[in-house]
C-alpha cells in the first residue's frame, strides 16, 4: 500500500485491501488475539503491529504475497512447520488461499510472549543491579 497515507487504526488499514486478502488478514488478526489477550493492536511502521512488554508480531499485505512477521529470524528456525512457507529474516510469507495453520501462529505467538517478557526480566534485572552499584556498598553495622 505504498504511496497512500498511513492509517490510523488497523481498521482503516484492513479496509483498503481487497475482500480475499482482508479476510485472511482478519483470520490472522484473530488469531493473533486470541493467543496474545491483551496485546495492544496498534499501526507502527505503517503495518498492523501487536505489542505485549515490546514488539510482538506483526502482518502486512504485498503486491504479490502477505507476511506474518514473528519479528525473530531464529524464532522462526525452531518451527519446523514454518519451512512450508518462504521464510526470511523474521518474515513468513503466504498466500489467502494457504495461510499460516493456526496451530503455528498460536506457537509464535506465545514463543514471542515468552521472548518478550525474558527481555523484560533481564532488562529489569540490569536497572536493578545498575541501581545498586551506583548506591556504594552499605556499611555494615
Amino acid at each position: 500500500m505504498r504511496g497512500a497515507p498511513v492509517a490510523k487504526d488497523v481498521e482503516q488499514w484492513l479496509a483498503r485491501l481487497e475482500p480475499v486478502r482482508r479476510a485472511a488478514l482478519e483470520k490472522l488478526r484473530a488469531q493473533i488475539l486470541a493467543a496474545a489477550p491483551g496485546a495492544e493492536e496498534v499501526i507502527s511502521y505503517g503495518q498492523p503491529t501487536y505489542l505485549l512488554h515490546g514488539h510482538l508480531v506483526a502482518y502486512g499485505a504485498f503486491k504479490k504475497h502477505l507476511s506474518f512477521f514473528p519479528m525473530s529470524s531464529t524464532l522462526i528456525q525452531k518451527f519446523p512447520a514454518a519451512a512450508e512457507f518462504t521464510t526470511s529474516s523474521g518474515t513468513m510469507q503466504f498466500q489467502p488461499e494457504k495461510p499460516i495453520p493456526a496451530t503455528l501462529v498460536a506457537k509464535l505467538v506465545k514463543a514471542r510472549i515468552a521472548e518478550n517478557f525474558e527481555a523484560a526480566d533481564a532488562k529489569a534485572h540490569r536497572v536493578a543491579v545498575k541501581k545498586a552499584a551506583a548506591k556504594g556498598p552499605k556499611a555494615k553495622k
